[in-house]
Order: C-alpha cells, then structure tokens, then sequence
C-alpha cells in the first residue's frame, strides 16, 4: 500500500499563516501573467491594467509553491541546507514569486524592490520584451535549472548532491517531463549517491495530470502500479494527494517533515556505521489538480484539473469583458490587500515563515555555485609528458596518456572533481584513472567484480550507459562549484546534442546578461573513439558531425580543440581544467597514433593554437607553392605522409605544412575572441596560392569558419564524406579522400606547373589507391608499409 500521513502537524495559527503565505505565491504567479498595472488590485481592473500579449505557464506553479513553502518550514525548523530544482517546463512563476517574497529578488534586482512601485516592474518583466522568460532561466536566483528543455531535473539534482554532505536537493519533477528518456534513466542515479560522503536527493513527482493538451500516462495508471514503478526504481514513495488546500497543507507538513527526518537518519546511521549500502531512500508523489485555485470553468470549458489550466487560463482578458471580470474574481480570490501592507511588502507575519541570509532557497549559495568553487589543485601537466622520439617516428596512445594526468588530478582533489563515461572509461583507454579512484556502485556486487571492475561504494568514476544521465550529473556538478572531465564515443556525443545546446545558451546568458551569477568550471569533454578507427564497427559509429553543432553556439563559450599528439593533448586538458564558464571540446583518439612534438614544442604549439611545423615544411621562409594544412589526428598523419610523398617526387615544391589545433583560430578575430586576424591569417595560409586543408570532419565546416578570408577561394578542404563500412583504416580514408593519395593528387591538379609535368607520379598514385584497397580486401589490413609508416626526415 502507498504510505501516507494522516497527521495534522500545524497548528490552527500555523495552518492560516501557511495557507496565506501560499495564497500570495500563487497571487503572484497568476498576477505576472496578466498584469501590467495596478498591482495589488488597489482599483477596479481595466482592460489598461493588463498585458496585450498573454504569455506564460499557470499549471504546475500552485504544487511547486506548496512544496517550497513547506521545505521553507522545515528549513527554518532544522535549519537545513536546500536547493530547488524546479521540473516542469515553464513553471519559473512559482520559483519568482518565492524568490521575491523571500527577498532575494529585491536584492539581486534592486528596481524590483520589495513595494507596491518594485512588484509592478516585476510583473511587467515577466514573458515580456526587454524582461526574463517563462522558465528558471538564469537570471533567477536560486536556479540551477532552466527547464526550457524537458527531462534533466532529475540528473541536475544528484549531480549537486554529490560531494555536498550537508545539502538536500528537493526536485520538482513534472508528470510531463517524467514521460521522457532523460529523465526516465535518471531515476537511477540513486544507486550512485553515496549516503556518507554525498547530499539528498528528495524528488517529488508532481502529477497534476495533464501537459500540453492531453493527460500524461504517470497520472492515468493505476495507484499500485505507479508505486510499484517507483519502488522498482529503488525508492520509497510517499503519497500526498487531494484538492482541499487546508487539508494538504497539513498532509504536506506532516509528509515532507517525516521525509527529511528519514533522510537524516538514513544518513546519521550510514556516517556513524561508515556503512553506505545504498538505502531506500524517500521520495514524495504529490497528486495535485493543474491551475489549482485558479479558475474553474471558462465559456464552459474545464479549466482547473484539466489542461487548459497549463498556460494561460483566461484568454482574450483584454478584448473579453467577460474574461476581464472572470480575471479580476480570480485574483481577487487571493486577498492580496490582507497579504501586503500599505506600501505593498508582505505582512510581517507572513514574512517571519521565509528563512533568511543564505538558508533561503532563493539564496542558496550552491545555487550560484561560481561562490563555492575553488580552483583545482593541479600536478604538472609536463610531468606526464610522452617522452619517445617524436616528430613523427614513433606512436602511443594519447588517452592512455592523459589518464596518467587525470589520475593524478583526481588524487589531489577527491571531494571537487570527478569523470564522467558512458561504460567507456576502460575503452577509450582511460582505465589508468582507477588506480586514484574505481568506478561508483552500489547496487548489488558479485565476488567476480573484484577481478577487474574496478566497482566500489565510495569511487569517483561515473558510468552508466546513458549520456543523458551522466551529462546531467556533469552540469549539476559543475553549477554547484565543482569541476569534472567527460568522455565519449564521438557517434554518439550526439545523444547529448540538445543539453549542449541548453548549458551552452545557460552559459551565454549568465555571461552577458547576469553579473551577480559567479564564474563555474568549464564543461570539458573529451571526444574519442574517432571515425577514422571505426573501421571494426562501420558506417553506423562514423560520425564527426557534434563538431558542426558546436560551432553553432555563441562565440563567448565554445571552444574547441584538436590536439595532433598527446603532448599536445596534455597541454590542451591542462588549460581546460583551469578554465571557466566555456564548454571545451578537445577531439582526440584513443589508438596508437604517431607523436609529432617535444613537450616543450607541444606547450608552444597549443599556445598559439595554429602555427607551421617548420621541420614538415619545405618552403624555408619564402612564398611555399602549396599549403598543406591539417587538423585532427589522422588527417595529420595523411597530411603529413602526403607531404613525405611530394618531397620525394618533387624536390623543389615549396610546401608550407600547417597544423590547426584550436579551431576557432581559422575564424576571423571580428566572430571569435580566438580567430585570427586577416593579416595573421594570410602569413599562415597565403594570399593566393592553394591550400589543401585535411580535416578530421565534415569539410563544410572548413569552409563555415573561413568563408569570409582572403584567400578562401583556394582552399580546397577534404575531409569526411559519409562514405565507408567495415574497411581497414587506409581504405576508409581513401573512401573519403582524406589519405594521402588523393592529398597529393589534389596538389598536383592545383598547382599549376606541376598540372603538366606531375602526370606520371598522379598515375601512380591512383594505382596506389587501386593497389591498397585490393590488399585490404584480401587481407584483412592494410599493407606494412601503411601500418609503419613513419615521418622518413
């Protein structure tokens, strides 16, 4: 059976102060919606009084405010440290209105002061031009968490709690939103807190019913069978359900109050046994109608408990006067001239219920993480350098490299930084990170986990096979004051193209439009498992396209890089960790790639981002013939054995070989605080001679960040074309013509002298191209002289 609560904790002055406290909650939410004046309804309500344009989400707020009013009673009670994330879509009415009762609002926005002048520019700010939108977005204190995009609430809250032992992170998880994927998985992310070292994660469904314009399938199951779904997921449902405000005020008070004592043993007991076997920790479904107290029927359609109740309840107020009167009984439902004083501040006995300083949610510094973080405690990046011959004679796995460093950052910081991978730590060759740390687990354990998987209660690896989930984490880690490294196939970083998108616009915002937001850690991603290797598992993990999407995003906090070697790739991840407020995307392969530059090399190489390899280059300083540029790994290595193949059948071709490492140095320094100058950009490139630019991904993106140099009409840009299978890694290359044939072949057709005299070494090597793919097609590989190939200078 679902446990309930039956007790009536609050008092009769208790229970009327609350009711009312609420009351001017939801007066609020609904009032932002409509009003444009006249705020506390001071004067009959005129068509003048309202917004032209209607614009915002009623719904879900009355639930979200009981949840906050009565944690805001249990805080003040056992003062206790809590975040709010609020779920449901555009719900932030409920999350403003609790941020400016409480005070933060007034102080963080001064003009929106705490009086009858301040709360109309409140309101008018709400979904209008020059204001803040419908949802959490950063502009609004207490927020961790837009909810523009369905689906992360979930992931965002335990990503919080982890490593923050005295924090409870209460998440308002909409019926809606529970209905898709992301947020499906991340009801699993309680088998990875830890009762000892990490926080609490209270979720409480909100089922009001309805989303859009249909009913949502949690809302419409049979009782059971929900409680067996989340009993399933591991959790311990308490059930608050009705439509009586009085009653669920005491139903609330008693149930939210035997939740957080039951965490608080859970986790009493787990610190003083030092036992963190996972607990069935509590959760709350709260059942609730949609636009409670708001109006009942419209034109004699069901408002209340159905979904017309989602956005705005009363439409045409302004063109209506039927609506307009229906609008002004509803408002006035609230009393809002009881709740608010003369000059229009909270009555003093409603505002003693608010906690105050940072125990308001609203002013929860880990809700402004940039106020906690501290800057990692890094080793010497140099000290795990790759010390073989270099300049192209010699290959290591570049991922097994930065493992020995992540390791080493991990040991030096194991309560603020963790590393996130969808079960790929060990493929992408990052295994030797658990040697600081195993992976998190506590489910189940069988005794074979000890020979070789690295499974531990208190790890610090996360892995889990959802993107979503893990990117979650990742975010809430990082929005609370921590720092973290993620990495993943690069077919599948897909998965979490539109989280990227939403951090991305989160990070834009709080640079540009939110000065009190402090500066977070970066999120750092590394991209690995790259097309160019998947020759074992063909067409369908061949896709570099995540980089095209980046590109799409504001200048001010994308960044990307594409170190050729792992010297390079160590002093990338090095600037990284230290780095704020961007999403760093370093691509780099996990294989036995060859290594082009000394540490000291590398270090100067990644510094300037783009340069000429001198020792590749043919052209001593003078006008070079041809441009031979790169950026990725493989393409370096096609490039460069391209460039081996010209300087033995054309001794006096002048090439100039460039290597790109930060892409966004190829745009120009008017889009990207990291482009180049025109000028910069033709000593490097030329003003008129060809370039032949290998690039790891799709070619078009070349040609996206460079359009508007000089010179852009002789690059010729290869790279991938969406051709391939289960091939060898030379035959996949030349599918796309990024090899080292068809590169050379591309010089000779555009140089001009050699368009006549190079007929015989093209010939060739279109029968090396023949030659290579019926060796791969007999063999299995490619030939010897592919597979070793070394930079022969």
């Amino acid at each position: 059976m679902p446990i309930q609560t039956n007790e009536t904790p609050l008092s009769p002055e208790e229970l009327s102060a609350t009711h009312r406290y609420w009351s001017a909650c939801n007066y609020i939410s609904a009032s932002m919606i409509y009003l444009r004046a006249n705020p506390l309804l001071r004067e009959p309500l005129t068509q003048d009084h309202i917004k032209r344009r209607l614009l915002g989400h009623w719904g879900s707020d009355p639930g979200q405010s009981l949840i906050w009013v009565h944690m805001n009673r249990l805080i003040k009670k056992y003062d206790l440290n809590t975040i709010y994330i609020s779920g449901p879509g555009h719900g932030a009415p409920a999350t403003l209105s609790n941020c400016y009762l409480e005070g933060t609002y007034s102080e963080v926005y001064p003009d929106k002061s705490r009086d009858e002048a301040g709360l109309l520019k409140f309101f008018r700010q709400f979904s209008f031009p020059g204001g803040i939108g419908s949802h959490c977005t950063p502009e609004t204190p207490g927020s961790i968490h837009e909810g523009g995009e369905l689906g992360y609430s979930l992931s965002h809250a335990y990503g919080a709690a982890f490593d923050n032992p005295d924090l409870i992170v209460t998440v308002a998880i909409g019926d809606g939103e529970a209905e898709t994927g992301p947020l499906a998985t991340s009801w699993h992310s309680n088998k990875f807190l830890n009762p000892i070292r990490d926080g609490a994660v209270l979720p409480i469904l909100h089922l009001n019913g309805y989303k859009i314009a249909n009913p949502t399938i949690l809302a419409r199951i049979p009782h059971e069978e929900l409680e067996a779904l989340l009993t399933g997921y591991g959790y311990k449902p308490y059930f608050v359900e009705g439509n009586d405000p009085l009653v669920m005020h005491q139903k609330m008070a008693a149930t939210l109050e035997a939740v957080v004592l039951e965490i608080r043993e859970i986790q009493k007991k787990a610190r003083e046994t030092g036992d963190a076997t996972r607990p069935r920790w509590p959760m709350i479904v709260l059942r609730s109608p949609k636009g409670w107290t708001g109006p009942k029927e419209v034109d004699g359609h069901k408002v209340e408990d159905f979904w017309r109740a989602h956005q705005v309840p009363i439409d045409s107020v302004v063109d209506n006067p039927g609506h307009l009167a229906e609008l002004e009984r509803w408002l006035r439902s609230y009393n809002p001239t009881e709740l608010f004083d003369a000059e229009g501040k909270l009555i003093p006995e409603l505002q003693a219920l608010s906690p105050t300083g940072t125990r308001r949610i609203s002013a929860n510094p880990h809700a402004n993480g940039g106020l906690l973080r501290k800057p990692l405690n890094l080793p010497d990046f140099r000290d795990y350098a790759y010390k073989g011959d270099v300049s192209g004679h010699s290959e290591a796995p570049p991922t097994d490299i930065l493992a020995h460093f992540l390791a080493e950052v991990m040991r030096q910081n194991m309560t603020s930084f963790r590393v996130f991978g969808p079960d790929e730590t060990a493929s992408n060759k990052l295994q030797y990170i658990y040697t600081a740390s195993p992976k998190v687990w506590n489910a189940e354990f069988k005794p074979e986990d000890a020979d070789g998987g690295e499974l531990a209660l208190d790890g610090r690896v996360m892995e889990m096979l959802s993107e979503h989930t893990l990117e979650g984490w990742f975010e809430g880690y990082v929005l609370t004051g921590r720092h973290g490294f993620f990495s993943t196939y690069e077919a599948f970083v897909h998965v979490i193209d539109s989280m990227f998108n939403q951090h991305a616009k989160w990070l834009e915002a709080s640079k540009k439009e939110v000065g009190w937001r402090a500066a977070i850690s970066s999120i750092n991603m590394l991209i690995t498992s790259l097309v160019w290797r998947q020759d074992h598992n063909g067409f369908t993990h061949q896709d570099p396209g995540f980089l095209d999407l980046v590109t799409n995003k504001s200048a001010e906090v994308c960044r990307i890089y594409m170190p050729p070697d792992a010297n390079c790739l160590l002093s990338v991840a090095d600037h990284c960790l230290r780095s704020t407020e961007y999403i760093n995307v370093i691509v780099a392969d996990k294989q036995n790639h060859l290594q082009y530059l000394d540490m000291d090399d590398a270090i100067l190489h990644c510094t300037k981002g783009i340069g000429i390899w001198d020792w590749a280059s043919t052209d001593n300083g003078v006008d070079p013939d041809v441009v031979m540029a790169c950026a990725g790994d493989i393409a370096t290595q096609e490039a460069l054995a391209a460039t081996a193949i010209l300087r033995e059948r054309f001794p006096d071709l002048k090439i100039r070989f460039v290597n790109v490492v930060d892409l966004y140095r190829l745009q120009p320094s008017t889009e990207h605080p990291h482009g180049l100058t025109d000028k910069d950009f033709c000593s490097l490139f030329t003003a008129n001679k060809p370039v032949i630019f290998n690039f790891h991904a799709y070619p078009s993106l070349i040609h996206k960040l460079a359009y508007k140099r000089p010179n852009h009409d002789n690059m010729h840009v290869r790279g991938y074309k969406e051709k391939g299978n289960i091939n060898t890694p030379l035959e996949l290359a030349i599918e796309n013509q990024v090899d080292r044939f068809n590169l050379a072949i591309d010089v000779i057709d555009r140089v001009p002298r050699l368009q006549a005299t190079g007929a015989h070494v093209k010939q060739w090597l279109k029968d090396q191209i023949i030659e290579s793919i019926a060796y791969a097609h007999e063999n299995g590989i490619d030939k010897p002289e592919i597979t070793k190939w070394r930079w022969p200078y």
